[in-house]
């Protein structure tokens, strides 16, 4: 009788353990938007200006501080949406709250792109995920990790070449290849993408066929993603919050991952974070 109660109370404990909610981290994947921020010059769009209108103490001794802004919405980390390459596709306050909050895929081909900066993300890239993961990219917001966000700050190394520079053909970064974007709309249901560089198709590339892809067949796109390279490969949870502009074709977003605080590691991944 002693021993059942044992292995009963026992059982209770561990209950208790296996559904206590884990410890969690929250990555903050924002880059700060200010006069600094990299923006290409030839594309002519309105780099970010800050006026500062009041700064001080009122004669009635209250502390004063507003400034205004101008800016491109296509600057920093921001969201392209659909309406950004597809006409009457979604703008950025039409793009459904359950698409913003969602579960990160994160592709990892930082290894190829230390090599070539001009490296093309391949479908094979997607499908090694989800048989590492053994999950589906339905669902979620698709990371695409380069390990350009930790270029970030220096120009030459984020774009090839100084954002002002005249020769555009300097400029270069790791893309996500055409006939990738078509699959992945083809395939599978994803809500979005995300990626570390200023763009993700092929640098001055005009057509820019992936843009056309993704955003034509309704989804969204975030540009200038922060801390990539801190989170899961799988386990994260995006929430992805852009102003709420309406009928514009793109915002400033601030976005974070959450995730338990679990190591675990996969056999021939990049990552070694995920969700146990």
């Amino acid at each position: 009788m002693v021993l059942l109660v044992f292995f009963v109370l026992l059982g209770c404990f561990l209950e208790l353990v296996c559904c206590a909610p884990l410890p969690r981290r929250m990555v903050d994947m924002t880059h700060t938007l200010d006069e600094d921020t990299v923006l290409l010059k030839h594309l002519l769009m309105g780099k970010f200006k800050r006026t500062m209108l009041r700064n001080g103490t009122e004669d009635d001794g209250i502390w004063i501080q507003y400034e205004e802004y101008f800016s491109t919405v296509h600057i920093g980390t921001h969201m392209d949406a659909p309406s950004h390459f597809s006409l009457g596709g979604a703008t950025v306050d039409e793009i459904p709250l359950t698409h913003l909050v969602a579960p990160a895929a994160v592709v990892d081909t930082s290894a190829r792109a230390a090599i070539d900066r001009q490296d093309r993300i391949k479908v094979d890239d997607l499908l090694r995920w989800e048989r590492v993961t053994g999950q589906s990219l339905n669902g979620t917001i698709v990371l695409l990790r380069t390990g350009w966000g930790k270029k970030w700050g220096d120009n030459d190394q984020y774009l090839g070449a100084e954002d002002d520079d005249p020769d555009t053909s300097k400029f270069s970064w790791p893309y996500l290849a055409p006939e990738t974007a078509q699959w992945l709309v083809d395939n599978r249901e994803a809500y979005g993408i995300g990626v570390e560089t200023i763009n993700f198709d092929k640098a001055m590339d005009a057509t820019y066929p992936s843009h056309q892809i993704i955003l034509g067949h309704g989804l969204f796109a975030i540009e200038n993603v922060a801390s990539m390279d801190q989170l899961p490969i799988s386990g994260a949870e995006l929430h992805v919050l852009p102003m709420k502009l309406g009928k514009m074709s793109g915002a400033a977003v601030r976005m974070m991952a959450t995730f338990p605080e679990v190591v675990f590691e996969w056999p021939a991944a990049t990552s070694t974070l995920v969700e146990c």
